[in-house]
């Protein structure tokens, strides 16, 4: 008698996911940039979101970090372990925008305002293009970062004014933290020079910093590899590893360099004209037929037509 099949093994993003990404729509009139993207991103995962350019990348990275409010859709975002279910129809249903769960708490970022996505939810981001206060000093940027978690109000409170010890140890707190983040990114030398006047390279570890400095869940990055030559590519894939595994943020990124991709990457998901077309490992990704066809820039049935007319070609010089 033959023994059924085994099961095949959970993957990370289905057992614990971070973030679930539920039936993302985003119009903008006419437009459907986003139409109806589902995926999960793995706690402790680094997942890659990638796809040709226009293909909705930035749009899904736009309503996950609240700048965007999506057209339809659910996005949550699991502190301490998956929300059940019932759980989430239970917020999804009261109009919260948060709550309590059994194993934590889970947000709806659709529903929260674009700054508590990052004060609450912790959901942290970097750009495409770099927003750093060119003026400030390196330390400065850092610590404009933390200017929130200074003051429960996030204003000038009190007890900064007064300077009480309270407030003297919140301070000394952001600057241990933005010292700590200057030596992991091997900025700590620049911690007194303009952020303007460092490399390229520089202002993107920089960026990732002062993300860090937040204490995000999610850290979420648009092409941080964009610019970068192999060397700083290497030290930026063994920088992100070690946010990784050494302080249990989840990174979520936009990347067009495949061999940053595929190097770090636990999770691969290959969106194309808004919609999503794979989802898995690398190594299934890279095998994908639709994502082979999406990159060479044809579609299966025109690939399938061109490899019938090579052929047919070769064929009749072989035999003229």
């Amino acid at each position: 008698m033959c023994a059924a099949p085994s099961a095949p093994p959970a993957r990370s993003w289905d057992a614990d996911p971070i973030l679930v990404v539920d039936h993302l729509s985003m119009r903008f009139g006419g437009l459907i940039a986003v139409n109806d993207v589902s995926f999960r991103a793995g706690r402790g995962d680094v997942t890659a979101v990638i796809g040709p350019n226009g293909a909705g990348k930035t749009t899904v990275f736009n309503c996950i970090t609240g700048f965007y409010k999506p057209t339809a859709g659910r996005l949550a975002l699991n502190h301490g372990g998956p929300a059940t279910a019932v759980e989430l129809d239970a917020v999804t249903a009261a109009g919260e925008s948060w709550t309590r769960t059994g194993k934590g708490a889970v947000y709806l970022l659709e529903r929260l305002p674009d700054h508590r996505v990052a004060s609450w939810a912790k959901v942290a981001r970097t750009f495409q293009n770099i927003r750093l206060f060119s003026g400030m000093t390196v330390l400065e940027n850092l610590l404009v970062a933390q200017h929130m978690s200074l003051s429960e109000t996030g204003l000038l409170s009190p007890a900064a004014l007064l300077g009480l010890p309270s407030w003297q140890r919140k301070q000394k707190g952001a600057v241990d933290r933005a010292v700590y983040w200057l030596e992991k990114t091997h900025l700590i030398q620049r911690a007194d020079d303009p952020a303007g006047d460092l490399s390229y390279g520089d202002q993107r570890r920089l960026e990732i910093a002062r993300a860090m400095c937040t204490g995000p869940v999610l850290l979420c990055l648009d092409e941080p590899a964009a610019g970068l030559n192999p060397r700083e590519s290497a030290a930026l894939n063994e920088l992100l590893l070690s946010i990784r595994a050494e302080h249990a943020t989840s990174v979520l990124l936009i990347e067009h360099d495949m061999s940053v991709v595929m190097e770090i990457s636990d999770h691969v998901v290959v969106l194309e004209y808004g919609g999503k077309i794979a989802d898995g490992t690398p190594d299934e990704v890279r095998h994908d037929p639709r994502v082979i066809a999406s990159y060479l820039g044809v579609e299966d049935e025109e690939e399938a037509v061109a490899e019938a007319a090579a052929t047919k070609a070769l064929s009749a010089e072989a035999n003229p």
